[in-house]
Parts: structure tokens; sequence; C-alpha cells
């Protein structure tokens, strides 16, 4: 058997992009595969808490909606949330470090000063101290939330790469032709960024999962049933009630697919794409 050789892909970024393909391919077609509507026009009184059976494969919950249903629709709400949190995350992180660490002296102190106060903050509590200031927070508030403290990551990253960038030859060279900074910025220090950013984008995905299904469980999520967070905190109520321990469970088993499914990409694309770790390797 040939011993795994250092610049190959490894096995766990092959399970993770497994992983991910299929939350991705759940949450475009999750509800068109669902079998039942969910929501309040789905309420069925006469078969709440029904057990699994070939007619829900799930059961039902205490309205009487479809446990299946409700997860392949959580699919696309969670997919949705990640990737426009990640994106507005990662575009502003990433510009706000490229300026930090190509400008130094002043510019680059105030900035990771601040960097240093977000990170001073524990994240749960700086989104649950932004959300709670309405009583009924909407996606928009949601996701300000979580981006809130979601490009500190991405600046950290970007801000380290630019300061090596920034001397290489072809970088000075464009200064010295008079190329304006945010042509070389943008031209010649951005497309070298890919790399670690990727792999942060990979690490962030199953963050933003965890951290909203955590909000939901508090309640504080987006005002949705079939949220898996919001499943989650319904499951919990009925953890020990005979026939519907699954409910919690199977939103569970969700999170942590995809908080797993990520955490193996970004790791596997970390040690791949990284220098550094393909030297220890």
């Amino acid at each position: 058997m040939r011993a795994w050789q250092p610049g190959r892909w490894s096995p766990s970024v092959w399970v993770g992009a497994i992983m991910v393909a299929v939350f991705v391919l759940l949450g475009v077609f999750g509800p068109l595969l669902a079998p039942y509507p969910v929501g309040t026009r789905a309420m069925d009184l006469d078969h709440m808490y029904a057990p699994m059976s070939w007619s829900h494969w799930l059961g039902t919950d205490k309205s009487g909606v479809d446990t299946l249903s409700q997860l392949l629709h959580g699919a696309r709400e969670a997919l949705l949330l990640s990737t426009i949190v990640v994106g507005i995350s990662a575009t502003i992180g990433v510009t706000i470090g490229m300026i930090a660490g190509y400008a130094r002296g002043f510019v680059d102190e105030a900035i990771m000063r601040v960097v240093d106060i977000f990170l001073a903050f524990p994240g749960l509590l700086l989104n649950i101290a932004i959300v709670a200031v309405v009583a009924r927070p909407g996606l928009p508030l949601f996701i300000a939330a979580l981006c809130a403290n979601g490009w500190v990551g991405y600046a950290r990253v970007a801000r380290g790469q630019v300061l090596s960038l920034r001397e290489r030859d072809y970088v000075m060279a464009a200064r010295a032709l008079g190329a304006s900074t945010p042509r070389i910025l943008f031209r010649h220090i951005a497309p070298n960024l890919i790399a670690p950013i990727l792999v942060q984008v990979s690490l962030s995905f199953g963050n933003v999962i965890a951290a909203e299904a955590s909000l939901s469980f508090l309640g504080l999520g987006p005002q949705v049933d079939h949220t898996w967070g919001a499943m989650l905190e319904q499951g919990t109520s009925f953890l020990w009630k005979p026939g519907f321990r699954h409910y919690a469970l199977a939103a569970g088993a969700a999170i942590a697919w995809v908080v797993l499914a990520a955490n193996l990409l970004g790791d596997g694309l970390r040690d791949r794409l990284d220098p550094r770790q393909r030297g220890r390797a």
C-alpha cells in the first residue's frame, strides 16, 4: 500500500466535500423533495406526536407537521443563511484586512485594535446582545448580528498574508511602475489570498450553522418553526417522551453533519494549500 504523499488531497477533503455536497443538494432541492408542506397551513392536530411510520418517516411534531419535511425545509434556511453571512463577512473582512496590511502604520494599528475589541467579546454573547434589542428579530437583523463579529477572522488572515505579499518583487515592481494602491491590492495581492481565505470560508461555514442553531434554540433566531435550532429546542422539551426522542436527535444530527463536514473540508484544505503544513507532513 502506497504511503500518503504530501501535496495530495487528503481523505478528509473528499469526505468533507461529499458531506457538504449532500447538504447543499438538500438545501437546494429539499423543499421539492419534502413529502408534506410545513408551517401553519400544514398543521394537523389529529396526528400530533405521530410515531415513525411509512406515512411519516420521522413522525410529526406537537402541531402534527411532518418532521422530515421540516428538516428538508430547514436545510434550505440553513444553506441560505450561512451563504449570505459567510459572503458578507468574507467581503468585509478581506477588504479591511488588505487595507490594514498594506497601509501599515497608524491605519494598521487602529484597525487591528478594533479587531481585538471584537475578539474580546464572546461571539455568541455579542450575537445575543444584538438580536435581543427587538422583540421579534427579522432575518436582516439576524444576519447583521452574525456578521458583526464574523468578519474579524477574515481580517486577521488577510492582514497577515498581505504583510508578506506587499514585499514581494512583483508588488514592488508594480509600485515602482506607478500602479495605484487599489490596482495593486485587487490585481496583484488579492489573487494570492484565495487559498487561505478559502480555508477560512470552509471553517466559518460550520460556525455560522452552529451559531444560528444556538440562537434559534434560545428563541432568538429567525421566527420560523422549521429551522434546525427551533426543532432542536422543541425536541428537547419532549426528549423523554416515549416515541418522540427522534425529533431532537434528527435536528441535532443534521447540525452535527454540517459542522463536521465543514471542519473536515477546512482542515483538509489547510493541509493541502498551506505550504507550512505540507512541510510538516
